[in-house]
């Protein structure tokens, strides 16, 4: 049984992690700002609660957490949690952009930061970016905020793999292609991807676990389609 924390459980890919993982047996804290489609599972093995990236009593809180009900103990970091703009680059505002950077990239790094202290050192930290994110891929219109800060994630995971290399835990990236989720719609309205939600998570799922067995510092492109 692994301690396992997953952000952005709202809906889509991070939902379906929350409920796999519960399902398996592992114990579960599912982190998004709308706590309520987690919590209305009531599953014995999930604790969930409403939570923001960027805010300093709900970072607070989930160290409080894990030093208290997990007893200063979590084995797996799944930061999926993203925010998407979807505009054209002149009409993107200054604000617009942090925002993005907020959530996709410092809110990232301060989640490792918070976690770090309770992981042993054979624990996994994935991270979730985007094929958008990967230097040669194809890009889109539109995407320059989002696409930019998952490219971001891609190499502080590396560096973070680098930095604690000889003591653990391992870092890990992954870049997904075409998933149907909410966010999908938004970036491609009416585009039909060629996998759901549910298996980019059984997926996700069999890596957090058992990856870093292999991996450590790596990206891997997990696509089959791009738009």
């Amino acid at each position: 049984m692994k301690n396992v924390i997953i952000t952005g459980t709202s809906r889509g890919i991070g939902l379906q992690l929350a409920r796999i993982f519960a399902e398996a047996g592992h114990r579960v804290l599912a982190l998004s700002r709308n706590a309520r489609p987690v919590m209305e599972w009531d599953h014995p093995n999930i604790t969930s609660f409403s939570f923001d990236l960027s805010v300093k009593d709900d970072l607070e809180k989930l160290t409080d957490f894990i030093s208290g009900k997990w007893k200063g103990k979590a084995d797996i970091l799944i930061n999926n949690a993203g925010k998407l703009v979807n505009k054209p680059f002149a009409e993107i505002t200054p604000e617009e952009f942090e925002e993005v950077y907020q959530v996709n990239v410092f809110g990232v790094a301060e989640m490792i930061r918070r976690v770090l202290p309770f992981m042993p050192g054979e624990g996994h930290v994935v991270n979730i970016s985007s094929m958008g994110g990967v230097q040669g891929s194809v890009k889109f219109p539109g995407l320059a905020a989002y696409s930019s800060s998952k490219g971001a994630v891609i190499t502080l995971t590396e560096l973070l793999a680098e930095e604690y290399k000889e003591t653990g835990p391992s870092f890990n990236v992954l870049a997904l292609g075409a998933v149907q989720t909410e966010m999908l719609e938004e970036a491609f309205p009416g585009y039909q991807a060629p996998l759901s939600a549910s298996e980019m998570a059984s997926y996700i799922f069999d890596f957090a676990l058992k990856g870093n067995t292999y991996y450590n510092g790596k990206l891997l492109q997990v696509s089959n389609s791009t738009p």
